[in-house]
């Protein structure tokens, strides 16, 4: 199986007590989000920032990777290529709680675009509870056995620009209604006039969650 890498950033206390993994969108690689990592590492010195690149060089960028391809049928190929990549990414995180002494109660997932249907796809069903999911740009592809009565329920918060016109606003509502429908623990905020990307008033709303679950 496929094993990622990608850059990271240390804890500024030295001590890891806490994960924030960060998935990329497609065409894109770790080092597009892990500025993120260190815009948060000032409120949560103790966390462990990881941005793997994703399994898959990208057909539609020679220098970036992709979670799946892009099919034609953009609702079938995301379906499909979820469930491709899934095992990839839960092995990753295997891995990392393994060598980091962690686990998924101290491990937020965040995703933009793709990464955010891999965060979500694999987040909600891992066999344990994250401290939370982060979806920005995102759409939900439920795993098998999605919301089974024992399974984890991890708080998740949707964050999506109402002038996407890559990946639709509607798909973060679509997932908001889904989830909450079944137990999760959901927040939706929609950035006015934002296109693909992450606003200011996103990131805060994102910030504001992480500090809630880890800080």
């Amino acid at each position: 199986m496929t094993k990622l890498s990608g850059p990271m950033l240390p804890p500024r206390s030295g001590t890891a007590r806490q994960l924030v993994v960060l998935l990329h969108g497609y065409g894109a690689d770790g080092s597009d989000l892990i500025d993120l990592g260190r815009h948060w590492r000032t409120l949560l010195p103790d966390a462990l920032f990881v941005a793997p690149n994703a399994p898959r060089r990208c057909g539609g960028s020679p220098f970036g990777y992709e979670w799946f391809p892009l099919e034609v049928d953009r609702i079938a190929g995301r379906i499909e290529g979820a469930r491709q990549a899934a095992p990839v990414l839960a092995e990753f995180l295997s891995d990392l709680w393994a060598q980091s002494g962690l686990g998924a109660a101290d491990t937020v997932l965040v995703g933009f675009s793709q990464g955010a249907m891999m965060a979500l796809h694999v987040g909600t069903a891992l066999p344990g509870e994250l401290a939370g999911i982060v979806a920005f740009s995102g759409a939900f592809v439920p795993a098998d056995g999605f919301a089974a009565p024992a399974a984890p329920r991890p708080p998740v918060t949707l964050i999506h620009g109402d002038a996407d016109p890559v990946v639709d606003p509607a798909l973060s509502r679509q997932a908001a209604d889904l989830l909450a429908a079944n137990g999760f623990e959901v927040t939706l905020h929609i950035s006015p006039g934002v296109g693909h990307g992450i606003a200011p008033d996103g990131l805060a709303f994102a910030t504001a969650f992480l500090m809630a679950r880890l800080g």
